[in-house]
């Protein structure tokens, strides 16, 4: 009869860890180096949907023109947003009773026409529209030359968590490009928007909103304000975050501006960890 060989097991700090347990610590010896960045150089930027794609031509010609300029000095990725034809999307699923899975996905398909859209326009410039799979190949299009386009919206769907007190999901564009900024390494996720940046409310709508050029996230989730011009679940990963530790709002109607955010320059509003 053969004997049963001796089991054999590779010493892991992880090993005998369920990674559902309470005690922090049990996952916290694992990480005694720092997280490896992918590619820190790369400049991963959102282009908004209701402030800048929903405006047309007048809005967005200027700043594929600057965004083709920049390419030439940096590795540039642009996440879209979805805009006032995704918000339509919501309020219909709100109104049929839809569940935040089902939302999350029928809110992905207005930033995947978007993208497409910039991929279009920026063709010449070498612009390439990327899924979610083609993530990994970016550092061959980089090489390239090329500029990656992907919708924002995570690739969550069906599997989105829910949301507290809506079923609109709460990653939403903003967070999938941010959280694309952490997983490549970037010390910055950049998002171009139709204001200077943050104020103490909206400004469109409110006349008095005073300007704040540079806030901690902690500080802005303390305020509790009644408008913030990023999404709110943004706000707490960046006090989680091991690489992208800043983002940087900016009016991108403004010529020069994504030029000069780009080149370090604080020229809207910085959230930081």
């Amino acid at each position: 009869m053969t004997e049963t060989p001796e089991r054999f097991d590779i010493p892991s700090t992880l090993a005998e860890s369920t990674l559902s347990g309470g005690r922090a610590d049990e996952l916290s010896e694992a990480y005694d180096h720092p997280v490896h960045r992918i590619l820190p150089d790369a400049k991963i930027i959102k282009v908004g949907g209701q402030s800048i794609m929903d405006r047309g031509r007048a809005a967005l010609f200027p700043l594929i023109e600057e965004i083709a300029e920049c390419s030439k000095k940096y590795d540039i990725m642009l996440g879209a947003g979805g805009g006032t034809r995704a918000r339509h999307a919501y309020a219909l699923g709100i109104d049929l009773g839809v569940p935040t899975g089902v939302m999350a996905r029928i809110g992905g398909a207005v930033p995947r026409q978007n993208a497409r859209m910039l991929q279009m326009l920026l063709a010449k410039h070498g612009g390439i529209y990327i899924m979610h799979d083609d993530f990994e190949k970016l550092p061959l299009y980089f090489k390239l030359g090329c500029i990656p386009v992907l919708t924002g919206m995570p690739p969550n769907d069906y599997w989105e968590k829910p949301t507290a007190g809506t079923t609109i999901p709460a990653n939403r564009t903003d967070a999938g490009v941010y959280l694309s900024a952490e997983a490549l390494g970037c010390e910055t996720a950049f998002f171009i928007k139709d204001e200077k940046g943050l104020y103490t409310n909206d400004p469109k709508k409110d006349k008095n909103a005073k300007f704040i050029p540079k806030i901690s996230a902690q500080e802005l989730i303390e305020k509790d304000l009644d408008d913030v011009i990023i999404e709110r679940v943004v706000l707490e990963y960046l006090m989680r975050a091991e690489s992208c530790k800043q983002v940087h709002i900016f009016n991108g109607l403004e010529k020069g501006n994504l030029t000069r955010a780009l080149a370090g320059e604080h020229v809207g509003t910085i959230i930081h960890a």
